[in-house]
């Protein structure tokens, strides 16, 4: 049933679960670093929808028109420009962990009444603020919905971060025969978060948010989604863990 998740369920738990247990009783964060939220990216093309415009320029003329090029990356899968050339810097690294923090809260928050994940202990912000900023980083970057139709497919309707036409203007006379064509990026860290935001909240308002669980196993911090009533733990190997646990815990109460 995993398989099934939208792009936005799979975004929203793959962010979550970059807290994760770092195989020695503590916590590893793979946002630590500038660098770490860079590969992660590199790793999630969906998280990312980076669109360059093409202005051309017709000959002796002040007017644009700007078209998307084919190297565009979103949901869709369209491979493309936006993870593979995305930098993060420390403003995007700080946006994307505001982002997180609020997700693990209200991750906490959906699980009631069971317990968070243990990695969350004492550092949840609220709920009223961890709604806000979901809602405040939504916001910052407007988009518009984007229609792909494939030959064969069903259409597929993606949003893209809105790109703002500008006109480029030549003060001196200018004759070519073929158009001037700029590229202008129109991607950022704050689309990156924004995304994020978007991703989460579409999550939450899902009903997979019913399936959400925390996983509970010794070195386990990771937050998992039921495939099946009687699932208790988010992977096989936790399963184990915890039962070798409980053995060992039956033995000394009764040695």
């Amino acid at each position: 049933m995993t398989d099934s998740l939208s792009a936005d369920a799979r975004l929203a738990l793959d962010l979550a679960l970059t807290v994760r247990h770092d195989g020695r009783g503590g916590v590893a964060d793979d946002l630590a670093t500038v660098r770490g939220l860079t590969a992660w990216v590199a790793e999630h093309p969906e998280a990312v929808s980076a669109v360059t415009t093409v202005v051309a320029v017709a000959p002796g003329s002040g007017a644009t028109e700007p078209t998307e090029t084919a190297g565009s990356a979103g949901p869709a899968g369209i491979e493309g420009v936006g993870s593979a050339e995305f930098q993060a810097d420390a403003a995007a690294l700080a946006a994307v962990r505001e982002v997180r923090a609020a997700v693990r809260a209200l991750f906490a928050h959906a699980v009631r009444p069971d317990e968070p994940s243990p990695a969350d202990a004492g550092r949840l912000i609220p709920l009223r603020d961890a709604v806000e900023l979901l809602n405040a980083r939504a916001a910052l970057v407007p988009t518009v919905p984007v229609l792909s139709w494939a030959e064969g497919a069903e259409p597929v309707v993606r949003q893209e971060p809105f790109v703002r036409q500008e006109s480029v203007v030549r003060q001196e006379p200018f004759v070519r025969h073929e158009p001037l064509v700029l590229q202008v990026p129109a991607y950022d860290g704050s689309a990156l978060a924004s995304a994020l935001a978007r991703a989460a909240i579409a999550f939450l308002a899902s009903a997979d948010r019913q399936r959400l669980r925390a996983c509970h196993a010794p070195r386990c911090v990771r937050y998992f989604l039921k495939d099946h009533p009687r699932q208790e733990w988010c992977k096989p190997s936790c399963g184990n863990r915890a039962r070798v646990a409980r053995h060992h815990e039956r033995h000394k109460k009764t040695a």
